[in-house]
């Protein structure tokens, strides 16, 4: 669960740092994948191209140290 302190009656600084914590905690991304059915078959393909995406990120950054 996300939470954010509103201080001094500031609703839109509020509002930006709820924004930012839900990006960075990925519930935007998460949204978009549930918002339509996804089959089992295609959910496994996606997680399979992110696991590679990420291991080609690490190995990138490895590789420059």
């Amino acid at each position: 669960m996300v939470s954010v302190n509103v201080r001094d009656n500031n609703v839109d600084q509020a509002l930006k740092a709820l924004k930012k914590k839900m990006q960075r905690e990925g519930i935007f991304r998460e949204m978009k994948i549930r918002r339509n059915f996804e089959k089992p078959s295609v959910k496994k393909a996606r997680e399979k191209a992110e696991a590679v995406r990420r291991w080609r990120k690490l190995e990138r950054k490895r590789r420059r140290d």
